[in-house]
């Protein structure tokens, strides 16, 4: 590693102007690319205090070998000139925002003589207008059939154009009405272009003309009592209506803008974009980064609006918006706007929503973006090399023998010490195992005691442990392999074998917790007499890894797949403990006099509920009446009626229906 005072510039070498540094490797590769608004104050930053910088800006330094910089004359050029090198050179420790799929668009072929509508993926090309992006390309194909009855733009492709010139008959579309056949001369070069252009013109949003123009062709045909002309009119315009509908409208003023929400952790962020033109929802994309650099919030801003709007727009795409939406905006917001207004040819305004729509619509996209960052963790934990890297951190971690391929992990829910419940899941080589998660309902005290509770399901699981493989016949053969070869085992212990639940003990037990809950886990065990599974807490604050009678925790780095491997069993078993909290919950909170009645099962209950609608009306029926529900007789209907009619519920009690 190299000594980032080695390369230092010399004092003074530096000018104050604004500009854009390069860091570059001993091979002379540039690995990071900033921008400042002066070089000198900005680079000094670096060479300062290197043990008080950020650990990624840290291992960015000593990678480096030596750094240049170009001097510009405003802020505005050092923006521009930032995003040009970050995407010549792809720097390995800048932001780098990628696509968590590729998204297709709907793409209009203004260049070619006779232009084409189709559905298109990847780099955009000169004299294409495009629409979208769109999350799936079925639902392009459904609204290009919708339009084009109204439209019939070709859609063909050069091959199947050519043929059908050449044998003088147009496709089926022709045939149908869906496409003018341009192939066979039944419409005119300009009348062709001129019905694209106003197929892009009701894509960007000029809806209204169209269907005004429609509806008024419509009366006119029918005053002259051209009744099938009308007909087919009125289809058209309910035709484009249907286009319109799966289009939401989002702002009821019409609004151009683009919305961007991000969802972020410490290591990794997501970004989501909404396109909304004319008030409605035209298109969304997504993106994944690793953040490889200290950054936070703003930051992210400032990198995305730089790579997203940079790419190079025109009136063809989506282009910039007259507004930008933003969850918050980046640290120096003149320079962008100023970079921005530039970039479109016209003002940009660039803000966060406070209130309203705009707000609401903010919201809808910042849940977007966690969902797209939930996606892409559950991606990366698919990855073999990955999960194998992870289990081997934690092995080194807290040096364990061998990699913990079973991990059981214990989290307590509870409310104000009420309905006190617990979790456990399963993660074998890394990936959840659902069917293997188990839910306990704490019953060895009352209040609000995580400790107490962690040391009562710990005991409980591994008490069943003992309890079913003494069952199998597995205690009697420990530390003999040839034991099951000389062991008559019988048909019931075989059976027993088969159905047991909790006989597979775990590498690695993990507790939602600091060192209390790791100390009453390891208790429990110790208790059992059990001394080869190890344990270890994961406290939420700091992600700090605690074990069994040490005083430090372990410090795992924020880029450890270790790390994020024990993050995510913890997340899963908090999420299951409030999952079973809430339900159980809820159904203490609703209470039905049917639930008392001896002989009557939940099969029963819903036959009675199906048939007569509520409590209240199985109260008022007859011996009889009841008795004619299948599955219940004279005696049971007798014991129903009887029991109903004495339940006196209490003022806080309510009755299920």
């Amino acid at each position: 590693m190299a000594d980032p005072h080695r390369y230092r510039p010399a004092p003074g070498e530096i000018p104050e102007a604004p500009g854009v540094y390069r860091f570059r490797d001993e091979r002379g590769r540039v690995i990071y690319v900033g921008k400042a608004k002066s070089l000198r104050q900005r680079l000094n930053q670096y060479f300062a205090d290197f043990t008080q910088l950020h650990p990624r800006t840290q291992a960015m330094l000593t990678t480096a070998a030596g750094v240049d910089w170009t001097v510009v004359k405003t802020e505005v050029e050092a923006l521009q000139l930032e995003y040009s090198w970050i995407k010549e050179f792809d720097p390995r420790f800048n932001v780098k925002y990628r696509d968590d799929k590729s998204y297709p668009y709907l793409a209009v072929t203004m260049d070619e003589e006779f232009p084409r509508v189709m559905v298109m993926r990847g780099a955009k090309r000169k004299g294409t207008r495009y629409f979208g992006p769109y999350s799936h390309a079925w639902a392009i194909r459904d609204t290009v059939d919708t339009l084009l009855r109204v439209f019939p733009v070709r859609t063909c492709s050069k091959g199947v154009f050519k043929r059908a010139g050449q044998i003088g008959r147009p496709c089926l579309l022709g045939y149908i009405g869906k496409c003018s056949a341009p192939c066979v001369k039944r419409i005119s070069e300009d009348d062709h272009r001129q019905l694209a252009e106003d197929f892009c013109d009701f894509m960007s949003g000029q809806t209204a003309r169209f269907i005004k123009k429609l509806t008024a062709d419509m009366r006119e045909a029918a005053d002259e009592e051209e009744y099938e002309r009308a007909a087919r009119l009125r289809d058209d315009v309910k035709a484009l209506e249907r286009a319109l509908e799966k289009q939401a409208v989002v702002l009821g003023d019409g609004t151009d803008c683009d919305v961007i929400a991000l969802a972020e952790d410490p290591l990794e962020a997501a970004v989501q974009i909404f396109y909304v033109r004319s008030g409605r929802i035209r298109g969304q994309r997504g993106w994944v980064l690793e953040k490889v650099e200290d950054v936070n919030t703003t930051d992210l801003v400032e990198h995305f609006l730089g790579q997203f709007y940079g790419e190079g727009t025109s009136p063809d795409s989506n282009g910039i918006p007259r507004e930008v939406l933003v969850p918050e905006l980046p640290p120096d917001p003149e320079t962008m706007t100023q970079w921005l207004t530039a970039r479109r040819g016209g003002p940009v305004q660039l803000r966060v929503p406070q209130r309203g729509d705009k707000k609401a619509l903010m919201e809808t996209v910042a849940r977007n973006a966690k969902e797209g960052l939930a996606l892409h963790k559950t991606r990366r934990a698919s990855d073999l090399t990955t999960r194998s890297q992870a289990l081997h951190e934690i092995q080194e971690a807290l040096g364990l023998d061998d990699a913990p391929l079973r991990i059981e992990c214990y989290d307590v829910s509870n409310l104000q010490g009420t309905h006190v419940v617990a979790s456990m899941v399963v993660f074998e080589d890394g990936l959840a195992r659902k069917s293997e998660y188990r839910r306990f309902s704490i019953k060895g005290f009352e209040g609000s005691d995580d400790i107490s509770a962690i040391r009562e399901v710990i005991t409980r699981r591994f008490r069943r442990y003992l309890a079913e493989r003494e069952e199998t016949g597995e205690l009697d053969m420990l530390g003999d392999p040839e034991a099951r070869e000389d062991q008559d085992i019988s048909p019931e212990r075989t059976l027993a074998s088969t159905q047991r639940k909790f006989a597979y003990p775990p590498n690695l037990v993990v507790v939602d917790g600091g060192a209390g809950q790791v100390a009453a886990a390891a208790g429990a065990l110790a208790d059992l007499g059990i001394d080869d599974v190890a344990v270890c807490g994961l406290a939420k604050r700091l992600e700090e890894v605690w074990l069994p009678d040490q005083q430090h925790p372990v410090i795992l780095s924020r880029t450890s797949e270790g790390l994020y491997l024990l993050q995510r069993v913890r997340d899963e078993a908090h999420r299951f403990a409030i999952t079973y909290h809430r339900a159980k919950r809820g159904k203490a909170a609703t209470v039905s006099a049917l639930d008392s009645v001896p002989g009557l099962g939940p099969a029963r209950r819903a036959a009675l509920l199906k048939k007569f609608g509520s409590v209240k009306a199985i109260s008022a029926a007859s011996d009889a009446e009841i008795a004619e529900v299948p599955g219940i007789g004279p005696r049971l209907a007798a014991t129903i009626t009887s029991a109903l009619r004495t339940a006196e519920p209490g003022p806080s009690r309510r009755l299920a229906t």
